[in-house]
């Protein structure tokens, strides 16, 4: 097993808000869910922030302007300035900025979020593939985008017209329930072309950099609530992460996570920010953490003991993380999770 490959989530004895100097926290599931702040969120952040704690908004939608984030958190209570929020529009339009001409046309398939973000790298947003672009880019374009915007970004495409896309979420969360994202409606396109995008949203580098040099930031935490693309994405930018429970990531995705899954912190909201993180101790039965021990056995994990749920929680990743070492658990955590309530 690799010596760099997580085995358990680490201790802090000091609260998160001083060890890192800039939160990196993604939006939907984190700070908000269908629109509303997400308990917690408001004065965790407020306390993080009055403490010296940079807060920055890094999200893979590129449907909305910073401007439109900024003014949404704001009226959310958390105060927030277009400069606090980082958009996947704005790190592909970036991308596409280092591979063709200043000034250059880019064909749109999407919302304002990302023709916002491609002016300001100095390029000219154009609707037809007849338009001469030089590249073509994808974004979420909200669930009234028209069919034939597809076909358009396929005309270019066929043509040899290179391709980025901002991300490739299968899904986004909305009001009503998990909604079509980006990335299903990027497979659209593929199919009708068999050409493959480059992309820059998260979990990828080009977003981690944009984050980077927006912030400034020197001892970064991303803070998200999913695996495949918050956590993952600290995990390729080699920096450290807090998984918040309050999204899509429940207690068995957590105990099966390959290792560029496996945050650095786990915990149940954003009042994470403001503690320090328990430590889990290795004993010869297994690993502790509060009042619980946790054990792998030869087809299940084993829970003793009692205290906060979310100690058991961790004490459980260091098991399982440890026996799976550079693969995924794959014993049976069912009984101990129901144990915890989770």
């Amino acid at each position: 097993m690799s010596q760099d490959v997580r085995t358990r989530p680490e201790g802090s004895g000091q609260p998160l808000s001083e060890a890192y100097d800039t939160a990196l926290l993604d939006l939907d599931g984190v700070v908000y869910a269908g629109g509303n702040a997400i308990a917690h969120a408001v004065d965790s952040l407020a306390v993080a922030g009055a403490g010296g704690m940079r807060l920055a908004y890094v999200t893979n939608n590129a449907l909305r302007t910073p401007d439109a984030v900024a003014g949404h958190l704001t009226e959310l209570g958390i105060p927030t300035g277009a400069d606090d929020v980082i958009t996947s529009a704005q790190a592909v339009a970036r991308l596409i900025s280092e591979q063709v001409p200043a000034g250059a046309r880019v064909l749109v398939i999407g919302g304002e979020g990302l023709r916002v973000a491609l002016r300001e790298r100095g390029l000219t947003p154009v609707e037809s593939a007849d338009d001469d672009p030089a590249a073509v880019v994808q974004g979420y374009g909200g669930p009234d985008l028209p069919w034939g915007r597809f076909a358009e970004a396929s005309y270019a495409i066929r043509r040899g017209v290179p391709w980025f896309a901002s991300n490739t979420d299968l899904t986004i969360p909305s009001g009503r329930g998990i909604a079509p994202g980006n990335g299903a409606a990027v497979e659209v396109v593929r199919i009708a072309t068999g050409a493959e995008p480059q992309v820059a949203g998260k979990p990828l580098p080009p977003m981690h950099r944009e984050t980077i040099i927006r912030t400034g930031a020197e001892r970064p935490l991303v803070v998200g609530d999913r695996l495949d693309t918050d956590i993952e994405g600290a995990f390729n930018g080699g920096v450290d992460s807090l998984l918040v429970l309050t999204g899509v990531t429940d207690g068995a995705q957590l105990l099966a996570a390959p290792p560029r899954h496996r945050p650095t912190y786990v915990d149940a909201d954003l009042r994470g920010l403001l503690t320090g993180q328990p430590e889990i101790a290795r004993e010869s039965d297994g690993f502790r953490c509060g009042g619980w021990t946790a054990t792998a056995g030869t087809d299940r994990l084993e829970l003793t003991g009692d205290g906060e749920a979310l100690d058991g929680l961790r004490a459980l990743c260091a098991a399982a993380w440890t026996a799976a070492g550079d693969g995924s658990c794959t014993l049976d955590a069912e009984k101990a999770l129901a144990r915890l309530g989770l």
